[in-house]
């Protein structure tokens, strides 16, 4: 299940939503050389979360295997920075582009009920929540985390709050078939939030390593909808409904 659109205006320019994905895709090209070489396992291991490593159980200089013949060695970086670092990189051309994906679609109208400045603070919150949601549900892992999906989690856990009857358009892929579907925002972020419940109760049963990161996932989207409250500008909120109606 794959969101394409959604029926829901924006109002504003979605000027930190913007901001936000260029960040994100300057340190996959710039800093991360977009994987080229041994330039991504480094990165992964010098600004990505170690679980093992933030709470203190990997010296710095480490070597840290990440797959076959491929190891990286634990940078100079703080580990206590890393849960910020770590939710501007990214492992791949489809994991920066899926994510970054996620947050266009969903942050601009969460965004116009916030303000961009509420709206950036809401988002870095909803990332360092994913990243201790992570650190708590896996602390022994040596293998880096990292990825914007956490603090986009928090983003659509938000948008499932404020908006959840909008219609967001999908597409199903049913084998070799694909096929659209219109279901209402609850539904879709619904099933999204139980898929990432059973992947990291799944990760847990198996004591998996490595993969995707659910717990993260949960974590975010929880904090998101739980603090939407806080961060929701209602100047804003009763400009976009006074708005709406009058269209």
């Amino acid at each position: 299940m794959f969101p394409f659109r959604v029926e829901n205006p924006r109002l504003g320019l979605a000027l930190a939503t913007a901001a936000l994905i260029g960040l994100n895709l300057l340190v996959w090209i710039a800093v991360e050389r977009m994987g080229a070489g041994t330039t991504l396992p480094n990165t992964l291991c010098t600004l990505g979360l170690i679980p093992a490593a933030l709470l203190g159980h990997l010296p710095p200089g480490s070597t840290i295997p990440l797959g076959q013949g491929i190891a990286c060695t634990l940078g100079s970086v703080p580990a206590w920075l890393t849960p910020l670092t770590s939710m501007f990189m990214h492992g791949g051309w489809f994991h920066v582009i899926g994510n970054m994906w996620f947050l266009w679609l969903f942050g601009r109208n969460v965004e116009d009920v916030m303000g961009p400045a509420r709206y950036t603070a809401f988002y870095l919150l909803a990332g360092l929540a994913a990243a201790a949601a992570q650190v708590v549900a896996d602390p022994g892992s040596k293998l880096p985390m990292v990825g914007a999906s956490g603090a986009i989690s928090g983003v659509m856990g938000a948008y499932v709050v404020l908006f959840p009857k909008v219609r967001v358009h999908v597409l199903i892929f049913l084998g070799i078939f694909i096929t659209t579907v219109t279901l209402p925002a609850y539904m879709m972020l619904g099933y999204w939030f139980l898929l990432q419940v059973l992947g990291e109760s799944v990760s847990t049963l198996q004591a998996a390593g490595g993969g995707v990161a659910f717990a993260a996932h949960v974590g975010g989207f929880v904090t998101g909808a739980v603090f939407v409250t806080l961060f929701k500008n209602r100047a804003l909120l009763a400009r976009r409904e006074e708005l709406l109606t009058s269209v």
